[in-house]
C-alpha cells in the first residue's frame, strides 16, 4: 500500500533538483557549434510549473550534426545528472531521461526545417538561439488561435463510436481491464470535446496531463462530471457509468456540429449508440 508521507523529504527537494539539472543542461548546451537553438515547453514554458513537472528540452541542432547528436544523445543527458533509467521509442525524436532525484526529462532533437509556428510554440521559455529563428517562430505561433474542424470533430466522434463499441466487446467478453480502458477513453474523448468547444488545443490519446487538477482549464462542473465517472472494472459499475458518459457526448456532439457546420445526424448517431445500448 501507498504511504504518502514515505516521500515528502525527498519530494520537497525536487523544485531545487530540477533547477541544478536544468542549469547543467545549459551550461552543456550553450555555444556547442552544432546547436542552433535550446528552449523549454511544457510546464516550464507555460510558466506554470508545480513540484512534479517535467523538463520539456527541445534541442534544435544543424543539419549536419543531427545524427551525430541523436546517436549520442543518452551519453550527453548523462552528463546533466545521475541517470535512474532511460526510456527511448524507436522512430521518433525523443527520449526520456529520468534521473536519481525523481526528475523527468523529455528530450526533443530537431532539425532547424521541423520547426514551424504551431500552436504549441506560442509560450515556450528559450535560452539559446543563436540564428534567432525563435523570436520569428515565437511572434508567428501567437498569433495563431485553435478552432476545431470538420475533419476533428468527424476523427473526434468516430473515435468515440469506436470505444463505445470495443466497451461492449470487452464487457461481452468479461474482459472487463480491456472494458475498462475502453471507458478510459471515453472519458478523455469527453475532456477532448469540452476543450474543442472552448477553443482550446485537446491532449492526444491517452493524455491525461493538466486534464484534471488545479492547472486543468475546464470548468468546474465539468471537472465534477468528469470525477462523477469514476467507475472500477466491475461490469455493474461500467454499465451505470458508460450511459451518463455517452449522454454528455451527445450535448457536446450538438454544439461542436453546430459550431463547424457539420451534419449532426442524430438518427445516425443514436443508430450506433443503440447498437450497444
Amino acid at each position: 500500500m501507498m504511504d504518502p508521507s514515505k516521500h515528502v523529504q525527498r519530494d520537497a527537494k525536487i523544485p531545487l533538483c530540477r533547477q541544478e539539472i536544468k542549469e547543467a543542461i545549459e551550461q552543456d548546451l550553450a555555444g556547442d557549434p552544432g546547436i542552433l537553438a535550446v528552449f523549454y515547453g511544457g510546464s516550464i514554458g507555460n510558466g506554470d510549473a508545480d513540484q512534479y513537472s517535467t523538463i520539456d528540452l527541445r534541442i534544435i541542432v544543424a543539419d549536419e550534426a543531427f545524427d551525430q547528436y541523436w546517436a549520442d544523445k543518452q551519453n550527453r543527458a548523462g552528463r546533466w545528472g545521475n541517470i535512474l533509467f532511460f526510456k527511448e521509442v524507436a522512430h521518433l525524436n525523443y527520449s526520456t531521461a529520468h534521473y536519481e532525484p525523481f526528475v523527468k526529462v523529455d528530450i526533443f532533437y530537431y532539425r532547424l526545417k521541423d520547426i514551424l509556428p504551431s500552436f504549441w510554440l506560442r509560450n515556450i521559455e528559450v535560452f539559446y538561439d543563436s540564428t534567432g529563428i525563435l523570436v520569428d517562430i515565437v511572434s508567428k505561433s501567437r498569433q495563431l488561435t485553435y478552432k476545431p474542424s470538420v475533419e476533428d470533430i468527424d476523427l473526434w466522434r468516430t473515435k468515440f463510436f469506436a470505444s463505445l463499441h470495443e466497451w461492449y466487446r470487452g464487457m461481452m467478453r468479461s474482459e472487463y481491464y480491456y472494458a475498462l480502458n475502453c471507458l478510459d477513453h471515453l472519458r478523455l474523448f469527453m475532456a477532448m470535446g469540452w476543450y474543442m468547444e472552448a477553443g482550446i488545443q485537446p491532449n492526444a490519446l491517452g493524455d491525461w496531463a493538466k486534464i484534471e487538477g488545479h492547472r486543468s482549464p475546464l470548468q468546474s462542473w465539468q471537472l465534477d462530471e468528469l470525477a462523477s465517472w469514476d467507475s472500477s472494472r466491475n461490469p455493474d459499475h461500467m454499465m451505470i457509468v458508460v450511459p451518463k458518459v455517452v449522454e454528455a457526448f451527445k450535448k457536446v456532439h450538438q454544439s461542436l456540429c453546430a459550431q463547424v457546420g457539420l451534419d449532426e445526424n442524430r438518427a445516425w448517431v443514436e443508430n450506433i449508440i443503440r447498437k450497444v445500448l
